[in-house]
């Protein structure tokens, strides 16, 4: 499958200095259709809240473009789903038992998509109220070696919806350059050539934990400072002043960055397992898929699997390795020593097949199926001269090879061999 990742470059904008007012002006009717939209669809506690931006548009687009003096449409479209994804995301505190509040907007922040801004290498057009007004970079003498020089110049990156922010204390405008790339998920020729590392996320204990008996992470620290933040925002919403506002907007950027930071950590350790282990490719669950496992803060828990996921493919691609996903189906119910598939197998996080008796930590077992989900899938779609050819996924006590000749069943486990040139922890099973 084919990866997207995105990274963003703040790079300052030299604006002509009689077209500020035109920015300035142009944020103010952005910040009314969001405020707006939000007095709208916000209808807690007595109705449910409109979160559907399609919706709002029906109901009130045409209103905004009126009252703005026909603000360019994109614009409007754009301050209308800003305020519906934050009240979406309200509507989610409020159901794990949160404190929150109507989202209001006073910042300088206009978000442009390529309808309302064309975005060059060295300059970008941004729609106002008043025309078109082109701002040069201000890029580094050098760029080699800067965010600037790896994403914004580089021709591999596409922009992307991007924003436009302002620091009143500098004087200064700013664009948040959202850059995109897709990954390549091409698969070697060779089905002698893959070997597959599997990875099981989780939303407690460890984030990550792969088929080599890696434990990568700790979820249950990532999300005690997600309702922390969670926390301490909501006493600031319930505050009110401009202050508290801004507070909160610092307190939001710094926790993202944290956050993002946590996992290019873990993206880092697994990437850095499957080099170790000589693989080829890094197998997922695919997330679409495992939604109904994500309750609590569930949105933050979405946001973190995709944030890692698109990390690793990223770190990934830079090694030569693919990053692929799979079903998820049955892989924390199933045996991976005899196939057995039981709900009653697994009990939090022990795995114990009442058939062949193997136990091991459930998510390490957990892992070893998504690998061998993808070792098969890769086999069965190789083509070798010599008929024979084997894939691979990794072990913490060698590898397990998938023969050609006998997967034809959806129950390949017999056809498996197992090389045990390498010791097995007991702490995870083997």
């Amino acid at each position: 499958m084919a990866w997207e990742v995105t990274r963003t470059v703040r790079v300052r904008l030299d604006v002509p200095d009689d077209r500020k007012s035109d920015l300035h002006a142009t944020n103010k009717k952005f910040q009314y259709c969001a405020n707006r939209t939000a007095e709208w669809a916000w209808r807690y506690p007595d109705e449910d809240c409109v979160t559907s931006k399609s919706e709002a548009e029906n109901a009130i687009y045409d209103d905004l473009r009126e009252e703005t003096d026909y603000l360019h449409a994109n614009l409007v479209q754009k301050a209308i789903k800003r305020a519906t994804d934050d009240i979406d995301n309200c509507v989610d505190r409020l159901a794990d038992g949160e404190t929150t509040s109507k989202p209001h907007y006073d910042t300088f922040s206009i978000v442009y998509d390529k309808r309302a801004a064309t975005y060059y290498r060295d300059k970008v057009s941004l729609a106002t109220v008043n025309g078109r007004v082109e701002c040069e970079y201000d890029l580094p003498d050098n760029p080699e070696g800067t965010p600037h020089g790896e994403y914004l110049l580089n021709e591999d990156y596409s922009f992307a919806t991007s924003t436009v922010h302002y620091d009143s204390d500098a004087d200064e405008f700013y664009l948040h350059a959202a850059m995109e790339r897709e990954l390549d998920g091409a698969s070697p020729e060779k089905a002698e050539d893959s070997r597959v590392l599997g990875v099981d996320c989780n939303v407690d204990d460890h984030i990550a934990v792969t088929s080599t008996g890696r434990f990568v992470g700790n979820a249950d620290y990532l999300n005690h400072h997600r309702r922390e933040f969670e926390k301490r925002r909501a006493s600031l919403q319930q505050t009110g002043t401009r202050s508290a506002h801004l507070t909160y907007q610092r307190i939001g950027d710094r926790f993202g960055r944290w956050s993002e930071d946590y996992l290019h950590r873990c993206s880092k350790d697994l990437v850095a397992e499957a080099e170790r282990h000589g693989c080829t490719h890094i197998a997922f669950e695919d997330l679409e898929q495992i939604r109904e496992r994500i309750s609590d803060g569930k949105k933050f828990q979405q946001w973190a699997f995709r944030e890692l996921q698109a990390q690793v493919a990223y770190k990934a691609d830079e090694c030569g390795i693919v990053v692929e996903t799979v079903d998820p189906s049955y892989t924390s119910q199933q045996c991976s020593k005899c196939g057995c598939t039981l709900e009653e197998n697994r009990d939090g996080q022990h795995f114990a097949c009442l058939d062949c008796s193997y136990t091991a930590n459930a998510d390490y077992n957990a892992a070893k199926n998504v690998a061998r989900k993808l070792a098969v899938q890769l086999q069965r779609g190789q083509k070798s001269p010599a008929g024979g050819a084997f894939c691979q996924y990794a072990l913490k006590s060698g590898v397990m090879t998938v023969n050609a000749t006998g997967v034809a069943s959806d129950t390949p486990v017999s056809a498996e061999r197992e090389s045990t040139d390498k010791p097995t922890a007991s702490a995870v099973g083997s």
